[in-house]
């Protein structure tokens, strides 16, 4: 009988310590940023602390030491492809991302061993993949959390930037968005089955990255043919684009009507007015 008591009291204060759990929010909340860099998947993770009225550098984080960038665990970042920075190769792969802040600038180390709780134990400059030197810049405003971004995308390179307070560093860095591309286009376009969608993609892309239009003209003129009479107006309307770089004027207005009449009937006012737009301004070179 006092064993039954006994487990009976056991399984309500088990209950009780669950029931009565306290939930409150982290000090510095975990964030998780997945971005697509041109074809280049990024993923980075960290945690944000808050200014709270303190120094934050030269303060809460000493110059000229090394930094945690961020709280707790390891602030890591993943890159799908090798990247570049300074005109030095970052292998794809995870990292811990290091900082020694400076009053005038920052160093940024990505540091292959990406399991430690904040700081190594022990520094070893052999797992140092990658370090820079970037110069701060003072904000106007105090930011109140730590913020890792990575802004001002293109194509071809991005921005990892780190603001906290009224500083920011910038580190840029290039992605191999034209070799993948280009990769992909040379092995689509190999196969006698490659569809006209295949050949505008490629044609639009050497459109948008000044490519070879020679290439370009080659391929939407396919796309163009395997759709038999039926080509959408976009078709034509990047064919006048790839004719207008190649100089033949006359030829980019034909196909801009093309595209023109094509926008007008489905009444796409986008098109209606890039297209009109394109033929007044290419008939004053004529």
């Amino acid at each position: 009988m006092k064993k039954i008591i006994l487990l009976s009291a056991l399984t309500l204060f088990s209950h009780f310590s669950e029931a009565q759990q306290v939930k409150t929010p982290a000090a510095s909340l975990k964030a998780e940023v997945e971005q697509m860099v041109g074809l280049t998947d990024v993923e980075y993770v960290y945690s944000r602390p808050n200014k709270k009225g303190r120094v934050i550098f030269g303060g809460l984080v000493p110059y000229g030491q090394i930094w945690r960038t961020g709280a707790n665990e390891n602030t890591t970042i993943k890159f799908g492809d090798d990247i570049e920075i300074d005109g030095k190769t970052l292998p794809k792969g995870k990292y811990a991302i290091y900082t020694i802040p400076y009053d005038d600038k920052w160093d940024i180390i990505f540091y292959s061993d990406h399991e430690n709780w904040g700081n190594p134990e022990k520094w070893d400059d052999n797992k140092v993949v990658l370090k820079t030197t970037v110069p701060i810049k003072k904000l106007a405003e105090s930011v109140e959390s730590f913020t890792i971004g990575i802004n001002n995308l293109s194509d071809n390179s991005a921005h990892l930037q780190f603001i906290w307070d009224q500083v920011l560093a910038d580190v840029i860095f290039n992605v191999p968005t034209q070799k993948i591309a280009n990769a992909s286009i040379e092995g689509i376009l190999s196969n006698p089955k490659a569809d006209a969608n295949a050949y505008y993609a490629s044609a639009n892309y050497y459109l948008q990255s000044n490519g070879d239009m020679k290439k370009a003209l080659n391929w939407i003129n396919r796309a163009i043919d395997l759709k038999q009479g039926e080509s959408p107006y976009w078709y034509f309307r990047v064919k006048s684009q790839i004719q207008a770089k190649l100089g033949d004027i006359k030829g980019a207005i034909d196909s801009a009507e093309k595209s023109l009449e094509g926008a007008q009937k489905e009444g796409n006012k986008d098109y209606i007015r890039l297209n009109t737009e394109a033929i007044k301004e290419w008939k004053k070179i004529l």
